[in-house]
C-alpha cells in the first residue's frame, strides 16, 4: 500500500533517510506503522499519544521513533511544545465559538424546519451560532400545510419566519406548496435532497454514494436495505448523526441554505 518498507536500510545512518519529527497536535490524522489503526491525536504526553478513529474508538500508542504514518510517510511523533496564547475555538460550523456562553432570550423570529432529524442536524452543527443568536428552531412534521403555518405564526418586521424544505427542485410538491408562501418577511429555501440523511457525505459514513431506491418503495427503508445495514430508520439515523461533527461533513447544497436563513432572521429589522 505504501511501497517499500519504510524502515527498511540502514535509515538512522546520519543524512541518510532521515524520519522527521511531527509534533502530535491534536486533530492531527495519522497512522499507527504497526496495527495500521488510523485515527486524529486527541491526547498525548512525554511517553505516548492517543488516537481516536471515526467510529470513536481510542488507542494509545507510545511516542517511539518512526512508529506513524502521516499522508503515507514515517515520520516519529514528539510530545507539542507549550503553546502560547489559545488560538480562537471554532464552533461546528466554523465561526469563532464564544466562550462562557449563556443563551441569549429567543428571538422572536424562528427557523422551521421538515423534520425532528433535520432539527438535529441543524443543532449538531449551527446549535451554538443558533444560541449566540437567540434563534428557536422547530419542526413541522412536513410541509403540506406550509401555507397556514405561515399565516398562524403571523411575520412581519422583526418577526422573521425561515422555513428549510426537503427536496425543494422544480416540478415538485415542495416547490409547487413553497411558491404560495409571498410574505416579505418569510424565506423559504430549500436542498435538493429527497431526504436530509442525504445531506451526510457519503465518505463521512464510509459508503462510496447514496443509494438510488426504487420508485414506491420508503426512501429511508430502501437506503437501510441497500447499504446491508441490519437496523431500524431510527437506529440508522442516530448511525448517521453520530458521524457527523463538522460543516465538511455535511453537502454545500445544506450549508449555505442554513446559513441564509440564519443572516434572515437575524438580520436587522426593516424599516418603513
Amino acid at each position: 500500500m505504501y511501497g517499500r518498507d519504510v524502515l527498511a536500510g540502514n535509515w538512522r545512518r546520519p543524512g541518510k533517510g532521515k524520519i522527521p519529527q511531527v509534533p502530535a497536535e491534536t486533530d492531527l490524522v495519522v497512522e499507527d506503522a504497526g496495527s495500521g489503526f488510523c485515527g486524529a491525536v486527541v491526547a498525548c504526553d512525554k511517553e505516548a499519544v492517543t488516537l481516536e478513529d471515526r467510529f470513536g474508538r481510542r488507542r494509545l500508542f507510545p511516542l517511539a521513533p518512526a512508529a506513524f504514518l502521516l499522508e503515507g510517510k514515517a515520520v516519529t511523533l514528539v510530545r507539542p511544545q507549550a503553546a502560547g496564547p489559545p488560538a480562537a475555538r471554532r464552533s461546528a460550523s466554523g465561526s469563532i465559538a464564544v466562550e462562557g456562553l449563556r443563551a441569549r432570550v429567543a428571538r422572536e423570529s424562528r427557523i422551521y424546519v421538515e423534520g425532528v432529524h433535520d432539527a438535529a442536524l441543524v443543532e449538531r452543527i449551527w446549535g451554538h451560532d443558533l444560541r449566540v443568536e437567540g434563534v428557536v428552531v422547530e419542526y413541522l412534521e412536513g410541509v403540506d400545510d406550509l401555507p397556514a403555518i405561515v399565516a398562524e405564526f403571523e411575520p412581519g418586521p422583526g418577526r422573521r419566519l425561515g422555513v428549510l424544505v426537503d427536496h425543494l427542485v422544480a416540478g415538485s410538491k415542495e416547490s409547487r406548496i413553497a411558491a404560495q408562501v409571498t410574505s416579505p418577511h418569510v424565506l423559504v429555501v430549500g436542498h435538493p435532497f429527497v431526504d436530509i440523511w442525504q445531506a451526510v457525505k457519503p465518505s463521512v459514513l464510509g459508503i462510496p454514494a447514496w443509494p438510488k431506491v426504487p420508485r414506491g418503495v420508503p426512501w429511508k427503508e430502501g437506503v437501510i436495505a441497500a447499504l446491508g445495514w441490519r437496523m431500524e430508520p431510527a437506529d440508522a439515523w442516530r448511525r448517521i448523526l453520530g458521524s457527523v461533527s463538522v460543516y465538511t461533513d455535511l453537502e454545500p447544497e445544506l450549508l449555505g441554505r442554513v446559513e441564509e436563513l440564519i443572516d434572515f432572521v437575524t438580520g436587522a429589522p426593516e424599516t418603513s
